[in-house]
């Protein structure tokens, strides 16, 4: 039971810096991003095959941000000058497209079967119930790292100028807010944090595959930044872990609904994540920690 529970609070910590990219990108930018599950794939695969070729795991981490830097430019490059949709559409695409690459690519990344094998620094020495709590550990820390990195940001004047962007990127060019420049960081910062969730989990699970990295991922992930709090980087988190507690939570409450079939089970539980997404939007909008909007500083006479 005590390994469930860290290995639930780890994937809670992954989940958490998916929620923490969104909302860099959505909740300050106003940049839709529906191909995250396909950022957090690149980062999985390109840490997996940089470690697999021999270089260490920090290299290996550094990389798979790097490879979702450049996703996120090239991304972004292509659409920032069309209409807000125009990139919501093209991300959902790119996401798809990783993961069809990763599923047919066989030469790199050994399609369907995956990649096994995967470096997971301190298993060996530490066990598996040491292993557990180490990486429990060390993924909160990332998290909580990322989480006050992004607040900082956030208070500062970049954070504004991106809020600015988010409100009136018309009135925000007007003002001289560099808009193009300022969306490219956003969302190549995002992309990163994104990619680094999922270098973290290949590590974790020393196993990846394309099913790994299927759209629902996204999915779940509004509806943790819906609900923690579009725009604040600690609503995020919590929102994360409570979406891992209630997958997990209605993993046993769907088994016991007697008379159905396992895949009625699975679908049960998806019916019980679209109807908690209705409920937050019908009961709390704003989310459980809206954001909190600073007062514009006083000039002096």
């Amino acid at each position: 039971m005590l390994s469930y529970l860290l290995f639930s609070i780890t994937i809670g910590g992954v989940y958490a810096l998916l929620a923490l990219a969104l909302n860099l990108a959505w909740g300050s930018a106003g940049l839709v991003n529906l191909g995250l599950a396909g950022f957090f794939g690149i980062g999985a695969y390109a840490t997996a095959l940089a470690t697999g070729a021999g270089l260490p795991v920090a290299l290996g981490l550094g990389i798979a941000m790097l490879a979702g830097v450049l996703a996120g430019l090239m991304v972004t490059g292509m659409t920032l000058r069309l209409r807000d949709d125009y990139l919501a559409i093209v991300t959902l695409g790119f996401g798809e497209v990783v993961r069809l690459v990763a599923l047919n690519e066989r030469w790199l990344t050994n399609g369907a079967d995956g990649l096994s094998g995967i470096a997971a620094p301190g298993k060996a020495a530490l066990g598996t119930a040491g292993f557990n709590w180490a990486w429990c550990i060390g993924v909160s820390l990332v998290v909580l790292l990322v989480a006050l990195l992004l607040r900082r940001l956030d208070a500062g004047p970049f954070g504004r100028a991106l809020r600015a962007v988010r409100e009136d990127q018309e009135l925000a060019a007007f003002a001289g807010k560099p808009v193009l420049r300022l969306k490219l960081q956003a969302f190549a910062l995002s992309a990163a944090i994104a990619a680094l969730a999922g270098a973290l989990y290949a590590h974790y699970q020393s196993y990846i595959s394309p099913d790994h990295f299927q759209p629902l991922i996204t999915i779940y992930i509004f509806l943790a930044v819906t609900a923690g709090g579009l725009g604040r980087p600690l609503g995020a988190v919590l929102g994360a872990y409570a979406v891992v507690a209630f997958l997990e939570g209605t993993r046993f409450l769907a088994a016991e609904v007697p008379g159905i079939e396992p895949v009625q089970v699975a679908a049960l539980r998806e019916a019980l994540v679209g109807l908690s997404l209705l409920l937050v939007l019908h009961l709390r909008p704003r989310g459980v920690l809206p954001e909190r909007i600073p007062a514009a500083p006083k000039v002096s006479a």
